[in-house]
């Protein structure tokens, strides 16, 4: 565990974070693990609400507060604790070592400055370097992600969403920050240029070894992106692992059931098999395991005891009672339906 710590660019311990309301405390985030090693890329799969984008915010130090707090943890980047790193310093950080790409490209960019400014912003904050420099490593960037040089001049309602979130790309990427979070970089965008914003990302991660955590819903393009994968619930991590691990050992009674969700065009089935019931009033988690309320292997116990993450092989961990007692046995999924 030692040298795997050593390894890391990002170590998460026990993050906590809750949002004040006046309906009272919504629980976002409880009792988070996660581990990044460099180069390496990390998919946060689960429901909208789980809390995914609250890890980020997290990690990123942009919890906003009020009504947001977090209640516990540590988040080490380089064997710095950011959570104790002071909003002076994380400003260093941010862009320059962590970069993020928001889910809307639409309401990411300023309306009123062109796209190559917005670029060379950027590199200005974090690079000595004069604004002529700034300019022209803004074009190198444009171009780097596909879009003109000449058209550095131009405002973002010139641009369509697919080059729109190229140009986001180019933001977050500017000062070639060691770890880049994609949260759902894709989700405005139509089919076709999903993939080929998928593939540049893919592209660009290498070229600049840069290490990703990618935000999704869609498993298939987790068996394309990602090396490791965290499936979330709840607020909680209830099972992760490796990309095989994942897709060839599933596991957890809810990670079966968001593969049970899904459309296939090779199998007979004529309607899809949701997971029954709605993800719990984050302001009213049950008493223990948190998934039992929807889950067809519940017991008394589930209902009693939340379940903690266990190692049920080599980095594969599982937090679930009837995987645990081999209740629940494993499953291998279908590439034709990913």
């Amino acid at each position: 565990m030692e040298q795997r710590e050593n390894e890391n660019l990002l170590s998460v311990r026990n993050l906590e974070i809750s949002y004040e309301t006046d309906s009272g405390k919504v629980y976002a985030v409880n009792n988070v693990d996660l581990d990044l090693c460099r180069g390496e890329t990390l998919g946060l799969v689960g429901e909208t609400g789980a809390g995914k984008t609250t890890i980020s915010l997290g990690i990123m130090g942009l919890v906003p507060n009020p009504p947001g707090k977090i209640r516990n943890g540590e988040i080490f980047l380089e064997g710095q604790d950011l959570l104790k790193t002071s909003e002076h310093e994380m400003r260093k950080i941010r862009g320059k070592k962590i970069s993020m790409i928001f889910q809307d490209p639409m309401t990411s960019l300023n309306p009123i400055d062109t796209v190559g400014e917005q670029i060379a912003e950027v590199i200005l904050l974090h690079e000595k370097c004069s604004r002529a420099e700034a300019h022209r490593k803004a074009i190198d960037m444009m171009e780097m992600v596909g879009i003109p040089g000449e058209r550095f001049g131009e405002y973002p309602h010139q641009f369509s969403g697919g080059m729109k979130q190229r140009i986001v790309i180019a933001i977050a990427l500017a000062c070639q920050p060691e770890l880049l979070i994609a949260d759902e970089p894709t989700t405005a965008l139509d089919v076709t240029i999903q993939a080929q914003v998928l593939e540049m990302m893919d592209g660009l991660k290498k070229k600049l070894g840069t290490s990703m955590i990618l935000i999704t819903h869609d498993l298939g393009i987790v068996a394309e992106t990602c090396d490791r994968v965290a499936i979330i619930y709840a607020g909680e991590i209830v099972e992760t692992g490796t990309v095989e691990h994942i897709f060839d050992f599933t596991m957890h009674p809810y990670t079966k059931g968001l593969f049970g969700s899904l459309p296939s065009v090779a199998g007979e089935a004529k309607r899809l098999t949701p997971i029954p019931g709605m993800m719990p009033n984050p302001m009213e988690l049950p008493k223990g395991c948190k998934f039992a309320p929807r889950c067809q292997y519940k017991t008394a116990r589930c209902e009693e005891e939340q379940p903690v993450l266990a190692e049920m092989t080599p980095g594969h961990l599982v937090r679930c009672f009837a995987v645990q007692d081999g209740t629940c046995q494993p499953e291998r999924q279908k590439e034709e339906e990913l």
